[in-house]
């Protein structure tokens, strides 16, 4: 699962991380809970994920994804129709090989740009889920830790893009999920309003 800096390779991060969304996938019973995203739904979080990255990865790599059923018609599937694909594309050797090139972020290599802008996105919005559908919404605190580290860095550049809302204010001393749901713009305390 390592590589040799250290880090997991992006097939094994995936697998743990949407599969980890996947569960939350699973146990929804109500995908029109709302969402700690303003204006979205349970539903809306699915839909973000399964709309927003095919074009990213046919644009970049040329790599098409198959489709699924809508989210609409079925949420669950649409979903795991994703996560089997894109697991089957990082399973493949071959992947690594290949490169995703993107006028924002140049050239890179095909496994690292999707462990890099979409599993860190799955990553992210399991927290939005849990919270709406009232499930576990643990996240793993090295990867919070390593995400907000790198985020930080670029804090403006994020903010100009629009994918992420001002900064919810959180204590200094806030352990590393709470601060990276800050800073992607998440009130740590938001709780759905029934």
């Amino acid at each position: 699962m390592a590589r040799s800096d250290g880090q997991a390779e992006p097939a094994a991060r995936h697998r743990l991380y949407a599969g980890a969304f996947s569960d939350r996938v699973r146990g929804t019973s109500d995908w029109d809970a709302p969402a700690p995203v303003a204006g979205w739904t349970a539903r809306d979080i699915v839909r973000h994920l399964v709309e927003w990255f095919p074009g990213f990865l046919a644009g970049g790599a040329g790599v098409q994804l198959p489709a699924g059923p809508s989210v609409d018609e079925d949420p669950v599937a649409a979903w795991t129709t994703q996560f089997d694909a894109v697991q089957a594309i990082l399973d493949d050797p071959a992947t690594a090989a290949k490169v995703l090139s993107n006028p924002h972020i140049g050239d890179v290599p095909l496994d690292r740009a999707i462990d890099r802008f979409y599993t860190g996105d799955v990553f992210m919005h399991t927290w939005d889920l849990a919270r709406a559908t009232g499930q576990d919404e643990t996240l793993d605190p090295d990867l919070c830790s390593e995400m907000l580290a790198g985020m930080t860095a670029m804090d403006e550049i994020l903010r100009s893009s629009g994918q992420f809302g001002p900064k919810v204010p959180v204590p200094a001393d806030a352990d590393p999920q709470t601060a990276l749901v800050g800073f992607i713009g998440r009130d740590p305390n938001w709780t759905p309003s029934r």
